[in-house]
């Protein structure tokens, strides 16, 4: 008997079976390791879990997105001390529901006595080459990576209190919980016990330093319940004092908390520490320091509103190529072409070329900023990329008189770097918030890593941040006493119709707004979930002059995970671009991001598996 193969069935089952062979031989953008976090009452990103949990806590408990923020940060401080402590710094955005976007300044100054001239005479005598205490391997005349002398004034913990003073509802006793208990017992994960050993010979040579990171002289295990006992005092006497103020109401208990850190008993014991290790660090520092609150940078890019912080951070580079890309039908190129990396490298290059030129702590230097962020100086720069080669070039260009190119002031390619991995910057964290309320919390933790100096019996790691700073005289960035220098912490929120749409932050220094430019194009252009966004196949462009440890220029590099597809790999390469291919997933970032549904109150967030990020909703 005949078998019939013309039935309508069966060209159905057949059709069925050849796509359901293909969609398993062609994995869905879908596929990610993780699925979006969704909630409506509230959803916390960031880190570590312990950190999400701390600033959850603060929403069960009725807090606002504020509180929950300022938690997280906290909880970050002592948990995440492989890339942030309590002694280091933060920029935050924040929109309250009922108000406009602000931004609070959380980083620290330059000390009084750390100068230009200082440094200079220090390389001189090639005190900078001996790796004594204070001291590093650095490049001779360079500002040390770590150490008593790397060390910016304390920015987190006014810029928490001015955050929740301003626009939190809760005491500092409640979103300090948290970080004391962590400091007093938590069990320590594999990333923390890898960057214990790796660091330890330059952490080693300092006592307070020993005592926490190598308990009883021992690395600890992965598991292992890991004690702050000295930070987690300190963060007891700030309740402390705190509550014994109560009476005077809320306002004033927050401020006599802030005196008490910054220009009472812990200010001299910080300082004390760091000035018996010789480090440049004085107790009237800490005294003349304010986080202030201040307005955003914004510009438009088709229908949103992008928000960053000022021209102290790298942050306005993120809306510099949002601007040059506008000129661009990014969807048509398709995502993660050829064409599409080429266009959005070459716009990188033009926006990092004018932050290593003009930007500085403007309370120092004029930053044309207007002039930078216009239109049609985007449209004058667009001009200069070519579509078919890669530029290999420093190419800053002159707001001011709108000229496509201008001088770059004494910065050019160094040789390769003689710098210990070790005591490389180590970078950051990040922490995003969003409650039902539509109030968003966006900040960028970092400062006071591995290898750190412990302040004395205060616990407190110090910061790093020093190194920022550039020795080239008259540049924008040059280091001065008081001055911050140009750092490159950079939270974001975008605005859409009026009403909050998305925060995102990641850590990466030069590397986070390139990253986060990726995340957001794959969500308003290739219409990505958020976890689809952050997990994507990312490159990296360091065609900049880093904004650490030699200050190194690298021209026509970029850095590409090994998911971007090969065909495209070798069409970069034919342009001119100096590729080199990482790891599936190794891309330095790690970025979360949190979107807010206006209509539907719906929060949904992703985070990155790269360095394990985490966010829970509610």
């Amino acid at each position: 008997m005949r078998t019939r193969t013309n039935h309508p069935l069966f060209f159905f089952f057949l059709t069925v079976s050849i796509v359901s062979s293909l969609l398993a031989q062609t994995p869905s953008r879908t596929d990610t390791f993780r699925p979006p976090v969704r909630g409506t009452r509230g959803v916390v990103a960031g880190g570590h879990p312990l950190v999400t949990e701390a600033g959850l806590r603060m929403l069960h408990r009725g807090g606002n997105a504020v509180d929950a923020g300022v938690a997280a940060v906290f909880a970050g401080s002592v948990i995440e001390f492989s890339h942030f402590g309590f002694g280091g710094e933060v920029p935050v955005i924040i929109k309250p529901a009922d108000k406009t976007v602000i931004t609070i300044n959380g980083q620290g100054t330059a000390p009084a006595l750390a100068t230009r001239e200082f440094f200079e005479r220090r390389a001189a005598t090639g005190e900078d080459k001996d790796g004594g205490s204070g001291r590093n391997n650095n490049q001779p005349g360079s500002i040390p990576s770590t150490g008593p002398l790397a060390a910016t004034v304390p920015g987190v913990l006014d810029a928490m209190i001015v955050a929740l003073d301003n626009f939190g509802t809760m005491k500092l006793a409640d979103v300090l919980q948290p970080a004391i208990e962590l400091a007093e017992a938590f069990p320590i994960d594999e990333l923390r016990v890898n960057y214990i050993r790796n660091t330890r010979k330059v952490f080693e040579q300092w006592a307070s330093s020993r005592a926490v990171f190598l308990p009883n002289g021992q690395e600890p295990k992965v598991g292992d319940i890991f004690v702050q006992k000295d930070l987690a005092r300190t963060l007891r006497e700030l309740v402390e004092v705190e509550k014994k103020n109560a009476r005077r109401g809320r306002h004033a208990s927050l401020e006599a908390v802030r005196d008490y850190f910054y220009r009472g008993p812990v200010a001299k014991r910080y300082c004390d520490a760091i000035e018996k290790a010789g480090g440049l660090m004085r107790a009237s520092d800490l005294a003349s320091f304010r986080a202030g609150i201040e307005q955003p940078t914004k510009i438009s890019y088709r229908n949103y509103e992008i928000y960053k912080v000022g021209f102290w951070s790298q942050g306005p580079v993120f809306l510099q190529m949002l601007g040059l890309l506008e000129g661009y039908d990014l969807k048509a190129m398709q995502h993660n072409s050829a064409d599409y990396l080429h266009t959005m490298t070459e716009a990188m290059k033009l926006a990092f070329a004018d932050r290593d030129r003009y930007y500085g702590d403007p309370r120092f230097v004029n930053v044309p900023g207007a002039e930078l962020l216009s239109r049609d100086y985007a449209e004058l720069r667009r001009s200069l990329i070519d579509p078919k080669s890669a530029s290999l070039e420093q190419r800053p260009g002159d707001p001011i008189n709108k000229k496509s190119l201008a001088q770059l002031i004494g910065l050019a390619e160094v040789g390769p770097s003689e710098i210990p991995e070790a005591i490389r910057a180590h970078d950051t964290t990040c922490v995003n918030v969003i409650d039902a309320q539509g109030n968003v919390f966006s900040a960028t933790p970092s400062g006071a890593w591995l290898p750190s100096f412990i302040a004395g019996d205060t616990g407190i790691p110090i910061s790093s941040r020093l190194q920022s700073f550039l020795l080239t005289p008259g540049h924008p960035n040059e280091i001065k006493p008081g001055k911050r220098p140009r750092i490159t912490l950079s939270p974001t929120l975008v605005m859409k119709d009026g009403r909050p749409f998305a925060a995102l932050s990641t850590p990466g220094g030069d590397n986070q707004d390139q990253a986060l430019l990726q995340v957001l194009l794959n969500v308003i252009e290739f219409g990505m979930n958020p976890q689809e966004a952050v997990e994507a196949p990312r490159f990296e462009t360091s065609h900049l002059v880093s904004s650490f440890d030699d200050h190194k220029f690298n021209p026509g590099a970029v850095q590409v995970e090994g998911r971007i597809k090969p065909a495209v790999i070798e069409e970069l390469k034919t342009r001119g671009h100096k590729i080199e291919v990482r790891g599936d997933y190794g891309s330095g970032s790690a970025p979360t991001i949190i979107i807010y549904d206006p209509q539907s109150k719906v929060i949904q967030a992703g985070a990155d598996v790269r360095r394990g990020r985490y966010a829970i909703g509610w």
